[in-house]
């Protein structure tokens, strides 16, 4: 008889850890699909932005235009910390799964609008005017996407693996930029300029549509986290009235909040800067080809996606802070000469260079969900990351490429990008020496 019944609890046990890794399996999917679909459209934009100039701002000057386009692509960043806000509080009140949902169709539905938007040519200045508007769209739905995966992953992942199933969110984001580099590519390679600048552009933001029906009904498929359904329960057992997420988050928590946003200050400028802008850089300050600008791109985003694993891996071992950390540092030491080097070398070089470039971003990368996710408690877990994350990518972020492009042409020195991104390492150096370690403890309750 205890034979037998000892037998039966370990087939149950067993059916409950299958029951287990296959949820953790499907929350992976489903992150990694929304982010996916969030970042194509990144891509882009940021690789389409001397097409998108030239079709939406053709009375200005090839420079003007192409500040022009880069500043809509900045603007589009004001709405992240509202976004953060509105979608954080509504993942913390209402679930992670339902915020997720909801994002990525808003977010699909925008980028398919810009594949169908009318240019200057037939409708004047109303057409970057729309363009700006879509982008705000897009701006304040992407912004709960990053931080509501984030969460949901590490209250889905085991103790000890938060550093590995998070770094799903940001290799996803690098997936989408390079599969958004590797279309744009073919693009160019197999369209005539007038055909690109006619209609080839719209391509990518028309795939929007299905990928986005794809990766919402993903996630609708899915339960919420098991933290999230755990604080649920024991708010309705206590039978009593809670602050709202976002007022305890700015006023418990605001020392995580400002920690968090100068951490995530590298993370902002770096990505951008380098798997974003660098393409418009190598190309229009560095006299590279565009088809080359975009290998050497593609190379760093592969390197990059080939370590995001290993480094939140190396997370879970060694600790946020050591990695975080060393990240900043090796940012502030060889940022200015990487920099300094890719003036005219061949393509050989410059792809070294980009590979070195992306193991350093996924150092800090992969890391940042998890340690983000750890410094705010479940019942502001949500709002907490999405408002500092949003923060920083608002104020120096989305504005990266338009700034390092201003920078240049203020100062006439092509290095001016090097330093924008050394005083971003300094920053986020400063702040994560402020903090404990958080990757060996439970996550806050």
């Amino acid at each position: 008889m205890s034979t037998t019944s000892t037998l039966t609890s370990t087939r149950f046990h067993s059916r409950e850890q299958d029951a287990e890794r296959q949820a953790l399996r499907k929350a992976a999917r489903a992150s990694f699909m929304g982010n996916f679909v969030e970042w194509f459209d990144y891509a882009a934009y940021g690789y389409l932005a001397t097409v998108i100039a030239a079709t939406f701002f053709p009375q200005t000057d090839k420079a003007t235009g192409l500040l022009a386009t880069f500043a809509v692509f900045a603007l589009s960043f004001i709405v992240r910390p509202l976004g953060g806000l509105v979608w954080g509080h509504f993942g913390d009140k209402y679930g992670r799964r339902n915020a997720l949902s909801f994002s990525i169709l808003i977010m699909s539905i925008s980028t398919f609008c810009i594949g169908i938007l009318p240019t200057y040519g037939h409708i004047g200045l109303w057409a970057p005017a729309l363009l700006l508007l879509i982008r705000l769209v897009q701006g304040f739905s992407a912004s709960g996407e990053y931080a509501g995966a984030s969460a949901f992953l590490a209250e889905y992942a085991p103790h000890g693996k938060r550093g590995l199933y998070t770094s799903i969110v940001p290799a996803s984001t690098a997936a989408g930029l390079l599969f958004g580099a590797a279309f744009v590519a073919g693009l160019h390679g197999l369209l005539s300029s007038e055909d690109m600048q006619s209609w080839g552009w719209r391509v990518p933001f028309l795939l929007a549509a299905p990928f986005g029906l794809v990766g919402r009904y993903i996630r609708m498929s899915l339960q919420d986290t098991p933290k999230f359904l755990e604080m649920e329960q024991r708010l309705e057992s206590k039978e009593c009235a809670t602050a709202a997420p976002i007022r305890e988050l700015l006023t418990v928590h605001r020392r995580s909040v400002i920690i968090g946003i100068g951490v995530t200050c590298l993370n902002a400028v770096a990505f951008y800067l380098l798997l974003s802008y660098m393409p418009t850089y190598l190309s229009t300050e560095m006299g590279m080809s565009e088809s080359d600008s975009f290998i050497a791109s593609t190379v760093s985003l592969a390197t990059y996606i080939g370590l995001i694993f290993l480094m939140g891996k190396l997370s879970d071992l060694l600790g946020r802070k050591t990695m975080l950390v060393m990240a900043s540092v090796l940012f502030l030491l060889l940022t200015f000469p990487l920099f300094s080097m890719l003036d005219h070398q061949p393509l050989v070089a410059i792809l070294m260079i980009q590979i070195i470039f992306g193991a350093m971003l996924a150092m800090n990368d992969g890391t940042l969900p998890s340690f983000l996710a750890e410094i705010f408690p479940t019942r502001v877990r949500f709002s907490g990351f999405a408002f500092s994350f949003n923060i920083a990518n608002a104020l120096f972020g989305g504005t990266a490429p338009f700034i390092a492009t201003w920078l240049i042409q203020l100062t006439g020195n092509k290095m001016a990008p090097a330093w924008y991104l050394l005083a971003a390492a300094l920053v986020a150096l400063v702040a994560m020496l402020s903090v404990r370690e958080t990757a060996h403890t439970a996550l806050r309750d």
